[in-house]
């Protein structure tokens, strides 16, 4: 009987634990194709009221910048760099320093250049979220775009 208590608390321990991760980012995929075998990837980041997520342009002593890595694949090519729209700039005591940024949402996009009719694009994100509380650590994330 004592191991079944003992299992049932660390049950609803672990379960406490878990409800207390924050999670204020949702990140979502999609691809268009384009002419001429090139096609667009859209990473999405939606974000939760009150937080915001960092741009990549950064600069060294702030926040964890957003960085897309995307792997190199013989069935497309990258072209040029990871757009994103212009992002809030503001100066953040925690970092002493003037800081970019996205709130709600922001969609990241890169062009690529399809070897084939089809591709799977696959690769990485990191990222860091913070609001006017705190920061959560840094966060990287593997996603796998299909462009069909």
């Amino acid at each position: 009987m004592k191991k079944i208590l003992t299992a049932v608390v660390l049950l609803l321990m672990l379960t406490q634990v878990k409800a207390q991760i924050l999670t204020p980012v949702h990140w979502s995929y999609a691809a268009k194709k384009l002419p001429n075998n090139e096609a667009v990837i859209f990473i999405k980041a939606t974000i939760d009221q009150g937080w915001h997520v960092y741009s990549q342009s950064v600069k060294d002593g702030g926040p964890v910048k957003t960085t897309i890595t995307i792997k190199p694949s013989k069935n497309y090519s990258i072209i040029g760099t990871t757009t994103e729209p212009t992002p809030i700039t503001r100066f953040e005591k925690a970092f002493s320093m003037d800081v970019s940024y996205f709130e709600g949402s922001v969609i990241f996009q890169q062009k690529i250049k399809l070897k084939e009719g089809q591709a799977i694009v696959t690769g990485t994100l990191e990222y860091m979220t913070c609001n006017d509380k705190q920061c959560l650590p840094p966060d990287d994330i593997d996603f796998s775009i299909p462009v069909k």
